[in-house]
This record gives C-alpha cells, sequence and structure tokens, in this order.
C-alpha cells in the first residue's frame, strides 16, 4: 500500500491525520478561535460500522474508493459519492471518521424542502421576543412576589446566542485543529437550488449570520449552540474554519449537478457490490462464518435482471429473518425462501 495514503481502508484506528501535509494555498483557511474536539462516535456510527466495528475490521474498500477519499483530504475537498441505495456511500463517511479518529460524524439528511440555512444555523427569533417580553415584565412580576426568570438584555448581545444554533454545515466549519466529518445524505433529493447555493460555501470555507454582524460593534463575541450541543464562540459574526471539514455528498443518481459543484467536488462512483464484498459486509454484521453459511441467501440477492435494482440492507433483512426464526424442516425452508424472495424484491418493480 503506498506511503502516501492518509486513510488505509485498514479497518483500525491510527494517527494517520497528524501526517497530513499542508494544505494547497488555495485551500488554507486561517479560521479562530479554535473549538475543543468533538465527542466520540455516536451510536448511529456503531450500527453503520456493524456491531462492535466488525465491518470496519472486514470491510476492504477498493484501490480507488481508497485513492479518492484521500485526494479529497489532500485538496480539502468534498467527495461526491454516486452509486445505487446500498451500495455503502453514507457508511463510507462514519469507516472515514473512525479509522482516523475524526470524532462524531455531523449528519444532515436532505430533502426535498431543505435549505443552505438549514444546514447552516438556525435563529429563534420568536423564542428570543417571547423572552424579552417576559424580561420586561420582571419588575411587575417581582413586586406581585413572582420569580422572574433570567434577563436576557444583561449578556453579551442581548442574549441573541442563546437562540442561535448551528446547523449540521455551520458546525463543521467551524475553527478545528482536525477536520470534522459531514454527511450530506441524498442531495440529489434537495430542491433545485441547493447544489448553487452550497457553491460560495465550499469555496470559501466560512458563512456569516447576519444577526450576529449586526451587534459586531457591542458583541464582537457570542457564544452560540453547536450541532454537538456544546457551547462555541462566533467573533463578529462570522464562521470559518480553520482545517476544511471532509465533506461526503451522497447521491444516488436522480439527478445531475451543476458543473460549478461538481468543479468543486471530487466524484467517487461505488459500483454495486460483487460477492466479496457483500461477504465481507455480511461477515461484518453477522459475524465470523456468516457468508459461508448464507452463501445461498447472497447468491440469489446477485441473481437479477438486468436494471434490477437492490439495496444492501434487504440482504441483511433476509439474513437476519433467516438466523432468527431457526427453519430447519423441508415446510420451513420454503417459507424461507418465499420470504427470502419477497424481501429481496427489485426496488424498481410495484408487483
Amino acid at each position: 500500500m503506498s506511503d502516501w495514503l492518509i486513510y488505509r481502508g485498514a479497518g483500525a484506528p491510527h494517527d494517520g491525520i497528524e501526517h497530513l501535509p499542508p494544505p494547497p494555498p488555495w485551500r488554507d483557511f486561517d479560521g479562530g478561535p479554535l473549538v475543543a474536539p468533538p465527542a466520540a462516535l455516536d451510536p448511529s456510527s456503531e450500527r453503520r460500522l456493524g456491531v462492535q466495528h466488525r465491518e470496519a475490521s472486514h470491510h476492504r474498500p477498493g484501490e480507488t474508493e481508497r485513492e479518492l477519499v484521500n485526494a479529497a483530504l489532500y485538496l480539502r475537498r468534498p467527495l461526491l459519492v454516486t452509486g445505487a441505495p446500498g451500495s455503502g456511500k453514507s457508511t463510507l463517511a462514519h469507516s472515514v471518521a473512525y479509522e482516523l479518529g475524526l470524532g462524531r460524524v455531523l449528519g444532515w439528511p436532505v430533502v426535498s424542502r431543505s435549505t443552505l440555512r438549514d444546514g447552516l444555523y438556525d435563529y429563534d427569533a420568536i423564542g428570543r421576543l417571547q423572552d424579552l417580553q417576559i424580561a420586561r415584565a420582571a419588575p411587575a412580576a417581582a413586586e406581585s412576589g413572582a420569580v422572574p426568570g433570567p434577563d436576557p438584555t444583561e449578556e453579551p448581545g442581548g442574549g441573541i446566542g442563546r437562540y442561535i444554533r448551528l446547523g449540521p454545515l455551520g458546525t463543521a466549519l467551524l475553527p478545528a485543529a482536525r477536520p470534522r466529518v459531514l454527511l450530506v445524505d441524498e442531495l440529489d433529493k434537495s430542491d433545485i437550488d441547493l447544489p448553487n447555493d452550497l457553491l460560495n460555501v465550499l469555496e470559501e470555507g466560512e458563512f456569516r449570520i447576519p444577526e450576529l454582524e449586526r451587534l459586531a460593534g457591542s458583541a464582537p463575541e457570542v457564544e452560540v449552540l453547536s450541532d454537538d450541543g456544546a457551547r462555541v464562540t462566533v467573533r463578529d459574526g462570522r464562521v470559518r474554519c480553520r482545517a476544511f471539514p471532509f465533506i461526503v455528498l451522497t447521491s444516488n443518481g436522480e439527478r445531475d449537478f451543476p458543473a460549478p459543484l461538481l468543479r468543486r467536488c471530487i466524484h467517487l462512483h461505488i459500483p454495486v457490490p460483487d460477492k466479496e464484498r457483500l461477504a465481507a459486509m455480511v461477515r461484518a454484521h453477522f459475524g465470523e462464518g456468516a457468508a459461508e453459511r448464507y452463501e445461498a441467501v447472497i447468491d440469489r440477492f446477485l441473481d437479477r435482471e438486468p436494471g434490477d435494482v437492490r439495496a444492501v440492507d434487504q440482504l441483511f433483512n433476509a439474513i437476519h429473518l433467516t438466523q432468527r426464526a431457526g427453519w430447519t424442516d423441508e415446510d420451513e425452508e420454503e417459507t424461507r425462501r418465499r420470504l427470502t424472495a419477497e424481501l429481496m424484491r427489485p426496488l424498481d418493480r410495484t408487483r
């Protein structure tokens, strides 16, 4: 394996990220002040990677996959990952975070109503207005013997930081010593404008919060809540990264993206898993020997007409049901075959 690889796809944590070379001059960012490191992987990543990270020890990504992941790390560019449903696009982000020790994966599941603002931050203007009204009524409440709540007007910026929460993209762009991992899942499901709206943020590695910019003269530093649930400092209403995050944009290929977005990304296409890769996934989730024990189910999953679409989840469902039901005699074997066929019905067939 080449020495230049930071992400090796070896399935074991290591300190390779410490040896990542400096970024290209045009991708060198200087945001500050630095924020604290994120928490470790959460249960969501553990589920993706298999029980007790077994998938990490079994899964071996292909040469092209490893090289393009590392190209994105070296060049500080987003990785656009395309492929059929269930081919492992989303799991790749969790695998990189696990192996390189980059902490909790930030997730942004995109839907048709998603906007750039959703990914960057949320401002609860109504909640702030209500609290201000309560604070102004505090003297009257004190006279009546009631206990007044905290007065947000006594905090920097009128307490506005308590009503701003950074989204997953906004949190990924916080100035950190190590890159955060951000999974932007199913970007092809978005409104037609979102891919173009992302261009400037991905290029500049920063964004502005107008509500804080207007207060920069009187409150240059305001604490807000991050997607991790931690309090972080925003200076002059601007969030600018230090280490550009490792961003995985996934797509099932349901639409084309504009050329300006493609120019800013490294494109990786993950093919439909072959038998060897499926066997590794099955071992990850069902233990040693599972691939051999359920080889017939794997073969049935791979036996499809040209153009048929199946997701790996369907294979896992069929194996899990077979494993738990404990079918043994001939009549039960027929039930197993019938249910397996139903569970692995091609997704593009309705009947």
